[in-house]
């Protein structure tokens, strides 16, 4: 058999992957999309203190607007997140999501880490594919007809800018060193990424891509395997969460779709 016929296998098993979880594909997805914000604000409980201390130290701002921000962070992620996982007002939830994490990249000076900065926006890349699954798009008297307004109407713009900002999570875990392990990585990883981000044989790239995530996640980032006073823990679990958020948004391309502005739905015209 040719790698078509392998390529072609692969693809059916994918498809038929989707087709056995399609009625709860997409609530796992959302699930692991917003562990992340779960996580954090139930951290943030635990470590107010902590947190209010730096944020005052750092900006000498005083308690009092930093248990403010602190304050803020607690009800949009979690409100976010109960929203999100009842459907009640997704968009709102999705949009006050965004705004805390520019907020966050701002007072946590994330601008001047690159890795944590492409992490950070992979996570809005989840988001931008959730407003995506709920977008109600008004019907056209052309319904069925492929056409450019169609193509680049609000739900594919924003399918591509999810699928674009997702996989900037796997940009920040390319190791450049000429190792053959090294290459050889990098290599099939940076072809996944550009099938997605393309939109070609996205279900089959997005589904190896949740593989490859979770395998890397659950290996150098078992927090759970580590004590809770080591200096690590945190970070490690912090790291675990984020990633997880990711393999939910790749899960909702895998569930939706990459939309109008893709290869895949070309080919299908």
């Amino acid at each position: 058999m040719g790698r078509g016929g392998l390529m072609r296998q692969a693809e059916d098993v994918a498809e038929q992957f989707v087709q056995h979880t399609k009625r709860y594909l997409p609530h796992v997805a959302r699930l692991c999309l917003v562990s992340t914000f779960l996580e954090d604000g139930t951290w943030l409980m635990f470590q107010w203190k902590n947190q209010s201390d730096f944020l005052s130290d750092t900006w000498k701002c005083g308690h009092l607007l930093a248990d403010a921000f602190l304050l803020l962070n607690l009800v949009v992620q979690l409100g976010g997140c109960v929203l999100i996982l009842s459907r009640n007002f997704v968009h709102y939830a999705c949009f006050s999501l965004f705004g805390l994490i520019a907020l966050q990249i701002v007072v946590y000076s994330i601008l001047s880490n690159p890795l944590f900065l492409m992490r950070t926006l992979a996570l809005g890349g989840g988001l931008l594919l959730l407003l995506a699954e709920c977008h109600v798009e008004a019907r056209s008297v052309f319904a069925g007809v492929p056409s450019v307004g169609r193509q680049s109407s609000p739900k594919h713009l924003l399918k591509l800018g999810g699928r674009v900002l997702l996989v900037l999570v796997f940009m920040s875990l390319l190791h450049f060193d000429l190792s053959v392990s090294s290459v050889l990585k990098n290599l099939v990883g940076s072809v996944l990424i550009l099938l997605v981000v393309v939109g070609l044989k996205t279900k089959l790239a997005a589904l190896t891509l949740v593989v490859w995530l979770l395998f890397i996640n659950f290996t150098l980032n078992a927090f759970w395997s580590m004590s809770s006073h080591s200096a690590s823990y945190d970070l490690l679990k912090f790291d675990f969460f984020q990633t997880l958020s990711v393999v939910g948004g790749l899960l909702l391309v895998v569930a939706l779709g990459p939309g109008g502005m893709s290869v895949d739905e070309k080919k299908n015209w």
